[in-house]
């Protein structure tokens, strides 16, 4: 890899670390940039996944305020996550791309519709548990197993889980979406902490790649949560929506 081409993967390590910090699907930069400098696509893949995940902490620490007062909820859900990613990295190894190429546009089509209509269902979904005796702190009964299929996607490959989560997250828990925000920065770090073991455990990293990844998207991380924390809930629904469609063109492409 040249000097151009190691400085072209840094930043788009950055701009990655700064869309998976306020939304997600930065690995819709990060690996379409590895394809294009001649790593192969497992290799691409399994090396991005381990170098965002520096980013993902960034992003973590740059939300930090967002997350007091969500322990209980990020311990419990992060069960969910950590499991979901150990299948989804596990399915990589063992099954061929064609497998998840139907229904990974679908799911980040669903993820967008359910973003934007998120505060009608929200009430909707209050009311029927209000009735049962309100909304737990971690949300209700179905947010535990939608988190862990999120994880089994996020492991397989993750671009737009973060779209995915947020919707899960949007509906089914009541808060803030800048608290959502932070909440879904842990549980994909937790996915994305978890299939990078398993990968350099048993699958070939390019260390060279992972590490200027991880190098961009550490600073990508400081950036976006700085974005991030200043959008209003509509405008980051929206920038929400557009990065998922945006997914959506580029995985139909």
């Amino acid at each position: 890899m040249s000097l151009v081409e190691a400085l072209l993967v840094v930043l788009a390590g950055v701009a990655a670390g700064t869309i998976n910090t306020v939304v997600g699907s930065g690995t819709l930069i990060t690996f379409p940039t590895l394809l294009a400098f001649g790593v192969p696509p497992v290799t691409a893949n399994v090396s991005n996944t381990v170098g965002l995940v520096p980013g993902s902490v960034s992003g973590v620490v740059g939300y930090r305020r967002e997350l007091a007062g969500q322990r209980s909820r990020v311990l419990r859900l992060g069960s969910a996550s950590l499991l979901g990613g150990v299948v989804g990295a596990l399915l990589l190894l063992w099954l061929p791309s064609s497998a998840f190429d139907a229904i990974v546009p679908v799911l980040i089509a669903l993820g967008v519709v359910l973003v934007l209509l998120g505060p009608r269902i929200q009430r909707s979904v209050a009311a029927r548990a209000e009735r049962r005796g309100g909304i737990p702190d971690h949300g209700v009964w179905w947010v535990w197993p939608a988190v862990a299929l999120t994880g089994v996607y996020g492991g397989y490959f993750g671009a737009a889980q973060g779209v995915l989560l947020m919707a899960v997250l949007g509906i089914g828990v009541v808060d803030s979406m800048q608290r959502h925000t932070a909440t879904k920065n842990v549980l994909a770090l937790l996915v994305n902490a978890v299939a990078a073991v398993i990968f350099i455990l048993v699958a070939d990293v390019d260390w060279v790649v992972a590490g200027l990844i991880a190098a961009g998207s550490i600073v990508g991380g400081q950036l976006g949560a700085t974005v991030g924390r200043r959008l209003p809930p509509v405008l980051l629904r929206a920038v929400i929506a557009v990065v998922g469609v945006t997914a959506l063109v580029v995985l139909l492409a």
